[in-house]
């Protein structure tokens, strides 16, 4: 198999790991030549009194800092255009993004637009940034995204209510620093919603037509790590261990989604987010299961992987037996972590799931990347299996 593969790896990004590593902030700022710094930080770590760790550690390095903290969950094009003129208007050279992803995406676009100019929506695309930005540096708080590693900025276009990302190279952060004391704090549901989506690009980066050895070492690792932890830090927030093996999740599962992308869940949860502002990592978590059934017969010897890494026992079963208990088993964890069984909990009208199909299926490089080809008429299917189960 690997005799046969052919890859690219572009992975930038310097990682610093370890409790207390956020006081190193001012000393990475200098590193990157960075001599004052827009911070684009969640509103909710500023509620939280969490600024001041930020704030403190550039202080002690004598570097003058904006704050940007008008992040929306699901953060509008409109917000990066926001924060960067901010930006150019104090004269920052350098970015830093605190938080969820929404925050290291909003930080990531100040940095691209510093050194390009124009708009968000210009970029928006594969390809489209034509220099580097200014040095960007991403601080997690949630186990989650792993926009800490990855080339991708996402958002949603007011304009057409359509959620789409940039993506480019010049979007690799120069630097994460990965403290996992600053996930403390995270709400048990915001710990479960974050948790599968770290969860969410391992596997389908694992089952992803563009997964090759190296991507794949990263994926089984990240499930490991999530599946062994996520309940414990949803049923004690305080649990360092748990919490700092899910940042280490969901960066191995950051790493492996910009190395090989992900799929179908992905394509059909942007419309849950642009439409109806579900919380992205709520959409996949629900989605989650469902399209995974559909898609085992595209590869079941890596369903049954998953299921192996998610802590299920193989022994005695057969290929489909194994691959089917990759399922189960998604279900068992969605529910350990309170995530809704159904679309319908989350209020999501059954009227609109055609609508919701044909923007799902303009997510192009994510429907490519997944396992099984869906036809507009498979994809409203599993929508609607997703609802409604029973009917």
């Amino acid at each position: 198999m690997i005799l046969h593969q052919s890859f690219t790896i572009t992975l930038p990004t310097r990682i610093q790991y370890g409790l207390g590593e956020v006081k190193k902030l001012g000393a990475t700022v200098k590193d990157f030549k960075g001599s004052k710094v827009l911070l684009v930080i969640d509103p909710g770590l500023v509620k939280a009194g969490l600024l001041c760790h930020f704030t403190e550690a550039l202080e002690q390095e004598q570097l003058p800092c904006i704050v940007y903290d008008q992040v929306d969950p699901e953060p509008g094009l409109r917000l990066a255009d926001q924060a960067y003129a901010l930006a150019k208007e104090n004269g920052c050279d350098c970015v830093v993004g605190a938080g969820g992803g929404s925050a290291m995406d909003v930080a990531k676009a100040v940095s691209i637009l510093l050194t390009n100019g124009g708009k968000a929506a210009d970029y928006l695309g594969l390809g489209l940034i034509k220099k580097p930005g200014v040095p960007k540096i991403m601080v997690p708080t949630s186990a989650g995204t792993g926009a800490e590693v990855t080339f991708t900025a996402v958002f949603i276009n007011e304009e057409t209510g359509s959620k789409g990302g940039m993506n480019g190279d010049p979007l690799y952060p120069d630097a994460a620093i990965l403290d996992p004391e600053l996930t403390l704090s995270l709400p048990p549901k915001v710990t479960a919603y974050t948790g599968i989506d770290a969860l969410t690009h391992a596997l389908e980066a694992y089952t992803s037509t563009q997964a090759h050895a190296i991507s794949e070492m990263h994926s089984l690792a990240a499930v490991r790590l999530i599946a062994e932890n996520l309940p414990a830090a949803c049923a004690n927030g305080g649990n360092l261990e748990a919490r700092a093996a899910m940042l280490m999740g969901s960066l191995l599962g950051g790493k492996a989604l910009a190395m090989a992308g992900v799929g179908l869940v992905h394509a059909m949860a942007y419309p849950l987010g642009g439409m109806f502002g579900i919380p992205h990592g709520l959409a996949n978590a629900v989605l989650l299961p469902y399209v995974v059934q559909y898609n085992l017969p595209g590869n079941m010897k890596k369903f049954a992987d998953l299921a192996e890494a998610l802590g299920q026992n193989l022994d005695g079963l057969s290929m489909r037996e194994a691959a089917q208990l990759c399922v189960d088993a998604l279900f068992d964890l969605n529910a350990d972590v309170g995530i809704p069984a159904t679309l319908a909990e989350l209020d999501i009208p059954v009227e609109k799931i055609p609508e919701m199909a044909q923007i799902a299926l303009t997510v192009a490089r994510p429907v490519a990347n997944n396992p099984r080809k869906p036809t507009l008429e498979e994809v409203i299917t599993l929508y609607k299996q997703a609802h409604s189960p029973l009917i």
